[in-house]
């Protein structure tokens, strides 16, 4: 037997390869698109950005680094420059797909980072493998923007596999889902009427705001956020705010709650406080047209009439009054059942002078008249004089014309 010559035995101690097959090396230069492998061959093995990663601006010297050890998959055993092409990303997805399919039968959880957003959805990658979850399973709210969630690593499960047509579709809202429902039911078992909890504001409608409880909702309705008056629940909260409340009531899921403390009720001992005769100072809270409604404590509002307002005669109150304005009433009506209480500007001034004190007071060279009453009562009296005169003329022509026949009588006759 022959001996074998240096390079024959050179040829013998490198191992021979095949397309497909999966080969182990050692990295000895890595540039930010190459990375070069020594993989036993006569060959290197060369492995580029673009069959690395789908990243295209990767720069794989961030990801490894000289010594490092990787496996990749062989696409030609020769390049017609006597190198080896490999590929790490076709290999990843290989062992990806598997790793999917496992979890897809297991329902496994799986925890990947968010790579894309999407108009309908977003794009998460586990081992190469991109996984598109839609808009409507991202979470167990409606999400108006999902740019939140770019870069971060979310949980969920794979509801959809089908390799033939490279589908994968994962589910986050799944996992909300079911971990609200577990807080949900430990929060019903714990909690009770009467029971004061914080919360976070998590939504705010015209009627009133929901509050997040930490496992399930509470309403808090707009009539039970003050004891005083709330225009609008938006002017008061806003997303996000956390707040204080009791709990007033619990119908099977549904929980009602109440920022009406009682040790706030501004109607305590309101007898004392509002009773009627009581002068009081508030402001000018709002405004109709038969009068203004005057917050006189906190919570507490009293009407003060259009015609409680002053002497004079006021068509509207906001003639002579605005929002803001602070008056100083009396307390003419309260009823503490139906909470209202009545005020009146006019009983707190001084009452009017009669009027022969006016006269007496005012300037005796200076006369007020009025003409057409005084021109009347002067014909009335002249009236009344004229007739007792006619009457007492009557009667003496009377008493003459019975002197003149009486001395006719009486006279003798001329001879």
């Amino acid at each position: 037997m022959s001996e074998m010559s240096f390079e024959q035995m050179l040829n013998e101690s490198f191992k021979t390869i095949h397309t497909g097959e999966v080969v182990e090396g050692t990295v000895f230069s890595v540039k930010p698109d190459e990375i070069i492998l020594n993989i036993g061959c006569k060959a290197d093995g060369i492995l580029t950005r673009s069959e690395y990663t789908n990243e295209s601006n990767l720069d794989l010297t961030t990801v490894v680094k000289v010594g490092d050890t990787m496996e990749a998959k062989v696409l030609k055993v020769n390049d017609g420059e006597g190198q080896v092409i490999l590929t790490y990303k076709r290999l990843a997805a290989e062992k990806g797909n598997k790793r999917i399919e496992d979890a897809f039968n297991n329902q496994e959880v799986l925890k990947a980072k968010v790579t894309q957003v999407l108009d309908g959805g977003i794009c998460v990658m586990v081992d190469e493998v991109r996984i598109f979850i839609p808009a409507s399973l991202v979470s167990d709210t409606y999400e108006k923007d999902l740019n939140k969630y770019k870069d971060e690593e979310i949980e969920f499960v794979i509801t959809e596999y089908n390799p033939k047509r490279r589908r994968y579709i994962g589910n986050r809202r799944m996992l909300l889902t079911a971990e609200r429902d577990k807080a949900a039911k430990e929060l019903m078992e714990r909690i009770h009427v009467g029971d004061v909890i914080e919360g976070t504001i998590k939504n705010v409608t015209d009627f009133g705001a929901f509050v997040d409880l930490g496992g399930a909702d509470g309403l808090l309705h707009i009539s039970e956020m003050s004891w005083g008056r709330v225009e609008s629940p938006k002017k008061v909260f806003k997303s996000g705010d956390v707040v204080r409340a009791f709990i007033k009531d619990i119908q099977g899921n549904k929980i009602a709650l109440s920022m009406k403390f009682e040790d706030e009720n501004p109607w305590r001992d309101a007898d004392k406080k509002f009773a009627i005769g009581n002068i009081v100072t508030g402001k000018v809270a709002r405004m109709t047209d038969f009068g203004a409604f005057v917050e006189i404590e906190k919570g507490v509002d009293a009407l003060l009439h259009v015609s409680q307002i002053s002497k004079d005669h006021i068509e509207k109150p906001s003639d002579v009054l605005k929002v803001g304005d602070e008056v100083t009433a009396k307390i003419v009506d309260f009823n503490i059942d139906d909470k209202k209480i009545s005020l009146s500007i006019k009983a707190t001034l001084e009452p009017d002078e009669p009027e022969e004190a006016k006269a007496e007071e005012s300037d005796a060279d200076v006369v007020s008249v009025n003409i057409d009453e005084v021109i009347a009562s002067e014909d009335a009296a002249a009236e009344e004089e004229a007739k007792p005169a006619k009457k007492t003329t009557r009667k003496k022509k009377t008493e003459e014309t019975v002197a003149e026949e009486t001395a006719t009588e009486e006279a003798p006759a001329e001879e």
